[in-house]
């Protein structure tokens, strides 16, 4: 036994233990200062103990199983015969609803139901333990009780019938008889003797009656639950209100209990012997398992069990004191149950990117004209900011200065920037200059004499001794050719000159 299994069987016995300290059997509980029922009237009895006894020794199925030939089973099925003929009304029903005979026979026969299941659960073991003599392999094959019987019984000993054959094709289907049929046809089974199949057919018939008294039993409780409990038969259907009216006792007992409690009505404490208990789904009974809730996602059943067995209560002590007798309130529930579960499977709003609010800041006044457009030329980006803002991609810029870590010049003073021609200077953003200065910046520029290093910005070692070949040092002036080139654009093109001769057109 590894030490998983040891921990799962501490953990379920830790569990039994603390089940029967918070249900001890045979006492009622208090909540909320109302008597609710105690374990065995909520439907928690443990499964008896010949389920896990070996069947395949048993002479007969009548000695395990007695509840067919009973007198108890045989007075209600003629009770019901009895009934089934009349019709009721709900105007029929004064006072307590538990003093009409009717009421009592219902209950009776929905605690005969649970009777007819343990009965069908015995059968089915003997008819397994007796019949993997033949076909150990079907068992597995076939999980279904009542299949696994009635493929039993059509089969017997000859397990070539698999092939072709219209009434097991009724009981299962195609695939599963596809693979029936091959493993029949390599199982390592012996064939059973006429004594054993007599035994399984008896069993088998057994079985199948029990199955159809509970399908007429259920037929006449959900009959007569239209005018006991309409609104209770009109919010979880009748097969579910009848069963947690037979659990709890009646409808009185059903009002008077607490919603916690009656979520947990119809619950077992234990799987069947041979089956895996891991699939026993702790607090859960027989409104976790009613046909609305198990038609959500796993993920909801728990949340909509609760909150259909809170509207199962409402709907109880509505209708133990005779309101709503056409049920319009357990519609009403059923409706609002329906809406609430819609809310729950829809997909979340989709989350919208809303744009940025508009700035708070009032329209400003804004001035026109020529004088305003100049303006704003003047004071636009010019062509040395643009440079500045570039960036050249991959390249770790150079800090401007010390002060201010982070602020460079971008692409000014550096080569290479892959423009063929120079940035052209617009002149709207051009500084100006006063014609004044133009004429002193002129006149600075000038050269006259000799050339001076500081003026022209030279280097301080040039000279004008040049050396030849011929007669060794020679002075000469390097700038003679400038300076012709100078004069002659200071007296034809520079901004200060003006025409030299004009010549007057004569009037004729």
């Amino acid at each position: 036994m590894s030490l998983a299994d040891e921990l799962l069987a501490d953990l379920e016995e830790a569990g039994d233990e603390g089940e029967d300290e918070l249900y001890p059997e045979g006492e009622d509980e208090e909540c909320d200062g109302e008597v609710v029922p105690g374990r065995a009237e909520r439907g928690l009895e443990d499964i008896p103990e010949e389920m896990e006894v070996d069947y395949s020794k048993a002479e007969s199925v009548a000695s395990i199983a007695k509840l067919r030939n009973s007198k108890q089973f045989s007075e209600i099925m003629d009770k019901i015969s009895v009934y089934v003929g009349q019709q009721r009304k709900n105007s029929e029903v004064s006072g307590p609803v538990e003093a009409d005979p009717e009421y009592r026979l219902i209950v009776a026969a929905n605690n005969l139901t649970v009777e007819i299941d343990n009965e069908l659960n015995i059968i089915h073991k003997f008819t397994r333990d007796k019949y993997s003599k033949r076909f150990p392999e079907l068992e597995s094959l076939v999980p279904v009780s009542l299949d696994y019987i009635r493929t039993v019984k059509e089969l017997g000993n000859n397990l070539e019938k698999c092939k072709n054959n219209e009434t097991l094709q009724q009981i299962l289907n195609n695939a599963t008889i596809m693979i029936v049929s091959v493993t029949a046809s390599t199982t390592q089974g012996s064939l059973l003797s006429e004594d054993e199949l007599r035994q399984l057919e008896e069993a088998c018939d057994m079985a199948l009656e029990l199955n159809q008294s509970k399908h007429r039993i259920y037929e006449y409780v959900e009959s007569r639950m239209s005018f006991i409990a309409p609104n209770l038969f009109n919010f979880v259907g009748a097969s579910t209100a009848a069963k947690i009216m037979g659990i709890a006792g009646g409808l009185t007992n059903l009002s008077k209990m607490p919603a916690c409690n009656l979520m947990l009505l119809g619950a077992q404490r234990r799987t069947l012997s041979g089956f895996s208990s891991t699939s026993l789904l702790p607090h859960t009974g027989i409104i976790y398992h009613c046909e609305d809730v198990q038609s959500l996602p796993p993920d909801l059943r728990r949340k909509a069990a609760r909150l259909v067995a809170a509207k199962c209560t409402l709907a109880s002590r509505v209708d133990s004191f005779h309101e709503s007798p056409d049920g319009q309130f357990g519609r009403d529930l059923k409706e609002e149950i329906r809406r609430k579960i819609d809310k729950w499977q829809e997909p979340p709003p989709v989350k919208q990117v809303k744009p940025l609010p508009a700035p708070l800041d009032g329209q400003r006044k804004k001035r026109g004209g020529r004088r305003y457009r100049k303006m704003k030329e003047r004071l636009g980006l010019t062509e040395i900011r643009k440079h500045a803002n570039r960036m050249t991609f991959a390249e770790i810029e150079d800090d401007a200065y010390q002060e201010d870590l982070g602020f460079s010049l971008g692409q000014l003073g550096k080569s290479g920037s892959g423009r063929v021609r120079q940035a052209q200077v617009n002149e709207a953003t051009k500084a100006r200059i006063s014609k004044s200065l133009q004429r002193t910046l002129q006149k600075q520029s000038m050269t006259y004499g000799g050339k001076s290093t500081v003026r022209d910005r030279s280097s301080g070692t040039s000279s004008s001794v040049a050396f030849t070949p011929l007669q060794g040092l020679e002075i000469v002036n390097p700038q003679a050719a400038e300076k012709k080139v100078a004069e002659a654009n200071q007296k034809y093109f520079s901004n200060m000159a003006e025409f030299l001769k004009v010549k007057k057109e004569t009037k004729m």
